[in-house]
């Protein structure tokens, strides 16, 4: 063991994880930017975004069977291969001038579709390399650093790389998933767990779900998460209207809008790295009681306040609360998961997550356009606060109880 006693595997795949969204941060503002180049339509630009979030809804359940089924860190060195490969190609044909809109779907969509089993393994591999006592420690400094590359570094690095042309700009993700797959190669060890019984993929996924659905705590804690995304995106959807340009009400420049987005990401990422701090300090129910009603500040300030500063501070002090919430249901999920069933869940979680994006941003155009924007984050807002109820299930001794009764299935190494 070294350093802090995470050991030298976890650091290796914490590079990996870095390197990781630093090309996915690069890649959510460059192929947008790119596209430009085919396409003024609205609507033929964000089938960019739609395809490269589509495989979550199609492949997410079949992603986490496979997961359970094969090495795990030889499905994250085979998902970033194949999205340098994509990239390198698209890269190529940007600079023989072959590119075209319907190629960048097909690689938007490919891409996606790596990403939703790298991000799968990289969540259920965590149990398999450090204790579980540490999951809440790894799982904040891999947080952190995920969401710095990811929202920090990625997007102005994407925006200088851009100017320099759309092949460097596609060549640079390609390049840094590779070096991805050189610290996985780094990672040792075996980290495929053993099945005791043959099954097809169908029956997987149906053994994944039922264990999910049938878990009354991380039932829970799942229908809690995909109603909160559901909100967030509801009221993050128009916050853009409320915030930015002279008739607003807040009067923000762009910039100014993309500052006051960044206090939620530094929240975040404070919070990701004092999150076990967090947790020993007001234990875990009452850790995530608290990041309820910070999400529910987030969602709800802006009905009653226009002033940036006074959101900026609301919103990175929410974001705090939130990566604790992150950390804590993340860990706690690895915990009480049989290691053979984790992929499955995790993707059972995922699934919930993103599917409800989509839907949450629909219903948050549809009601600013009935009845106003400060009414869509007043009704988010409380709606927000009804998530507590959850929280009549979700116990310290909830949490104990459902950690002694994983503890004979853990397969330890």
């Amino acid at each position: 063991m070294t350093g802090n006693g995470l050991g030298g595997r976890y650091w290796r795949l914490w590079s990996a994880s870095a390197v990781s969204n630093l090309a996915d941060g690069i890649v959510k503002i460059a192929l947008p930017l790119v596209a430009l180049d085919f396409t003024t339509s609205p609507v033929l630009i964000a089938g960019v975004a739609a395809a490269f979030s589509l495989p979550w809804l199609l492949f997410a359940l079949p992603a986490g069977a496979l997961i359970d089924r094969l090495d795990r860190r030889r499905v994250m060195l085979t998902a970033n291969a194949l999205r340098a490969a994509l990239f390198g190609a698209l890269a190529t044909a940007a600079a023989l001038d072959a590119g075209s809109i319907w190629l960048l779907y097909l690689v938007a969509f490919g891409v996606g579709s790596a990403e939703t089993v790298y991000d799968t393994a990289a969540q259920s591999i965590l149990p398999q390399v450090v204790a579980r006592d540490l999951l809440p420690r790894a799982n904040g400094r891999l947080h952190a650093v995920e969401l710095a590359a990811n929202q920090f570094v990625g997007p102005p690095l994407a925006g200088f790389l851009v100017t320099l042309g759309a092949a460097v700009a596609l060549a640079g993700p390609a390049g840094l998933w590779l070096i991805a797959v050189a610290a996985l190669l780094l990672v040792p060890g075996r980290y495929q767990v053993d099945r005791e019984t043959a099954s097809t993929l169908r029956a997987d996924i149906a053994e994944g779900l039922r264990f999910l659905l049938r878990h009354r705590l991380l039932r829970t804690l799942a229908a809690m998460v995909g109603a909160s995304n559901f909100l967030s995106n509801a009221m993050f959807a128009v916050l853009v209207l409320y915030a930015v340009g002279p008739e607003s009400a807040m009067g923000l420049t762009a910039p100014g809008y993309g500052a006051l987005l960044t206090t939620v990401a530094a929240g975040i990422v404070l919070g990701s790295l004092v999150a076990a701090r967090i947790e020993r300090r007001l234990g875990r129910a009452r850790a995530l009681g608290a990041s309820v009603v910070a999400f529910a500040a987030v969602a709800g300030s802006p009905a009653v306040t226009s002033n940036a500063y006074i959101l900026g501070v609301v919103f990175f002090v929410g974001g705090i609360l939130l990566a604790a919430w992150n950390v804590i249901t993340v860990s706690l999920r690895q915990r009480i998961t049989p290691d053979r069933l984790l992929g499955r869940v995790n993707s059972g979680y995922r699934l919930l997550a993103w599917g409800s994006m989509p839907l949450g941003a629909l219903t948050g155009g549809l009601l600013a356009e009935a009845f106003g924007l400060r009414t869509v984050f007043a009704v988010t807002g409380l709606l927000s606060l009804t998530l507590l109820l959850g929280m009549l299930r979700v116990t310290d001794p909830a949490i104990e109880a459902a950690e002694r009764a994983s503890q004979p299935h853990e397969h330890r190494r």
